[in-house]
């Protein structure tokens, strides 16, 4: 590479992501019209989304890396437990709550361990 880009390499591969992701983004908003979201091809993609976080999610209480991993198997499966339930109790408005509770019980068990 030249003297004179050497600098700019890092400034360059920003402008080509962005112009890459935007191109991506823009194509998306122009076709979103012709879009039927309720195709098999859609449904199909929803089912593997949330495969997907289901899947995460299991991996990141069954096998957690970093500090979660100090904590023990039975209290994540307690606070995983305690969310679920939260989240079943209440018809609407389910996720938020859920995720306050699994949220605020693991600080409050690193406060107290």
């Amino acid at each position: 590479m030249s003297a004179e880009l050497q600098g700019w390499t890092p400034w360059l591969a920003l402008v080509g992501a962005s112009v890459g992701t935007y191109f991506c983004r823009a194509i998306g908003v122009l076709l979103s019209d012709q879009i039927n979201q309720d195709s098999e091809i859609f449904r199909w993609l929803s089912a593997v989304t949330y495969a997907m976080v289901a899947a995460l999610t299991v991996r990141m209480v069954l096998m957690p890396i970093g500090v979660l991993a100090q904590v023990p198997m039975l209290v994540r499966l307690g606070v995983c437990a305690m969310s679920v339930a939260v989240m079943v109790s209440h018809p609407q408005r389910r996720l938020v709550p859920a995720l306050l509770t699994g949220t605020l019980l693991i600080m409050g068990y690193g406060w107290l361990a």
